[in-house]
């Protein structure tokens, strides 16, 4: 065994091993990433295109605050090292009946853009469901989404402290039923209950809580200038100029244990590994597989059942001067299903829906400006995950995503063959256990909040961080994760730490780094 004791080990470079990496060596310690894959990021991955590489993984960036505190933690700032271009458009809807509704970050102007588009009414009825679900966002965004541990106390107290959430928090009440309550426009019922597949949940099934997730969005969503992988490469320069180690193309066979602490870890091509800390950034599904004792693995009620996933198609493409024209898109662009039962029913049974809501990144379009030329696109497009042993099912006669663009007017070219999309079964390869779900725990379920696994497990010296991890989903969720899983690992170490380095990023000393999250702050501007 190679003796690294004195090391800390992450088995992971996705968001939250990133961070966890960069958190713990810009406090002094020497640190090692383990990542199987030949990139940085985990499922922050980019597919070649015509056009350039083409983001296949997440396209939402929101909560820059976390960010913000991520890079302070190095004594830098976020525009040492990215890029971030505020979107003006946050996003932009269409339904089939030929409605068109952009939301920004002005709370007056989407008012506004409602009452244009579906009446005074349904603007009224936005307004009151704005104030509700920002006061669920401050009540639960400091005990909730960004403690270390979450609790039922915490979260009763934080309800009675803001008596317009209590509607929202009515046992069993899921986030559809609540926009029922609250929004008489359908078109509206359906823009706010695809928010509950911003962490991997199904509206019919979901807790009403999730309507916070709407106040994360309009606080403010950036563009990273290169796509959100130039995100994460960011992230892996700045974890090694502070002295980290990554290694790529490096799987990791078995996490070692003994006597209830972790000892180390055994690579795919037979190397030990001695380390007394180790933090897995991956599925806590795939542990199981992992530890040499599976049972001080999270339950199986922390990692099941699975969030949805989702077929995602990358390529480059033209848009068409006719029908909606080149300059119908927006950075981010949805074209809704002709209802929400016609997409989720199916979901809620382990079925692919026939015509699902068609997300569209347009990558190339920052700037609010159709690009000469081929252009780079993500279209997402919801399904389950999969089942262990059980081929990939198919709905039969799926219409072709291009098909349905189509009939809302948007014609692009060429159509990407098959070798552009990527199903649940290829996620369920690429994040081996995963059953291609991309969110981990499903938050269907009143108590998903409280049942997804922290940052702290049964073993000693083990610590977990990423999206299936709590706070969640989601790339800030994520990084915050990471913070959580570093501080843990800190308030561990009883062993002498080398001096912090020196190395300069953005003109500032590492010196000045912190090991922990800052603390909460309303989200990000």
């Amino acid at each position: 065994m190679t003796l690294e004791d004195h090391q800390i080990a992450i088995v992971g470079a996705g968001m939250g091993g990133l961070a966890a990496g960069i958190r713990l060596a810009a406090s002094g310690h020497e640190v090692t990433i383990y990542e199987s894959h030949g990139w940085p990021g985990g499922k922050m991955r980019t597919v070649p295109t015509d056009a350039g590489p083409v983001d296949a993984g997440p396209t939402v960036l929101t909560l820059r605050d976390v960010l913000d505190d991520l890079f302070a933690a190095t004594g830098s700032a976020t525009e040492d090292h990215v890029t971030l271009t505020p979107l003006p458009i946050l996003a932009r809807h269409f339904w089939a009946d030929g409605t068109r509704l952009d939301l920004t970050h002005d709370p007056a102007q989407n008012t506004a853009a409602i009452a244009d588009a579906m009446g005074a009414k349904a603007a009224r009825e936005f307004e009151r469901f704005s104030v509700e679900t920002r006061a669920l966002f401050q009540a639960f965004d400091a005990p909730i989404m960004r403690s270390a541990r979450p609790g039922v106390l915490a979260s009763a107290r934080a309800a009675l402290a803001a008596r317009a959430t209590l509607p929202w928090l009515a046992p069993g009440r899921s986030l559809d039923a609540m926009l029922h309550a609250r929004l008489s426009d359908p078109r509206l019922r359906q823009l706010f209950g695809r928010y509950a597949t911003y962490v991997g949940g199904n509206p019919l099934l979901a807790p009403a809580v999730l309507g916070l997730v709407w106040q994360a969005e309009a606080a403010g969503v950036w563009a990273v200038q290169g796509g959100m992988a130039r995100l994460a490469h960011a992230l892996a320069t700045v974890f090694e100029r502070l002295g980290g180690t990554l290694r790529l193309n490096t799987p990791v066979a078995r996490i070692l244990t003994e006597h209830g602490h972790a000892t180390g870890l055994h690579l795919a091509d037979g190397t030990r590994i001695g380390t007394r800390q180790i933090v897995f950034n991956g599925d806590p599904a795939a542990l199981p597989y992992l530890l040499e004792q599976p049972a001080k693995a999270p339950k199986r009620r922390q990692t099941h059942p699975r969030s949805l996933s989702a077929r995602v198609w990358t390529f480059a493409a033209e848009v068409a001067p006719k029908g909606l024209g080149r300059d119908a898109l927006a950075y981010h662009t949805l074209f809704f299903a002709d209802t929400p039962e016609a997409e989720f029913a199916p979901l809620s049974k382990g079925r692919t829906p026939q015509d699902p809501t068609i997300y569209v990144c347009a990558q190339d379009r920052a700037s609010g400006h159709a690009p000469q030329g081929p252009e780079r696109f993500q279209f997402i497009l919801n399904a389950p995950a999969t089942t262990p042993g059980e081929a990939e099912k198919e709905p039969s006669c799926q219409t072709h995503p291009f098909d349905r663009l189509a009939r809302f007017g948007l014609h692009l070219a060429p159509r990407p063959t098959a070798d552009s999309l990527t199903t649940p079964q290829h996620f369920a390869a690429l994040f081996p256990h995963s059953q291609g779900a991309l969110y981990g725990l499903s938050p269907n379920g009143a108590a998903a909040t409280f049942l997804r696994p922290t940052a702290r497990t049964k073993i000693k010296g083990l610590y977990l961080a990423g999206g299936g991890v709590h706070p969640g989903a989601g790339v800030p969720m994520a990084l915050i994760s990471g913070g959580h899983a570093a501080a843990a690992a800190l308030s561990d170490r009883i062993s002498p730490v080398r001096s912090a380095p020196t190395a300069m990023l953005g003109g500032m000393s590492t010196a000045s780094a912190i090991a922990a999250p800052a603390p909460s702050r309303s989200s990000g501007s």
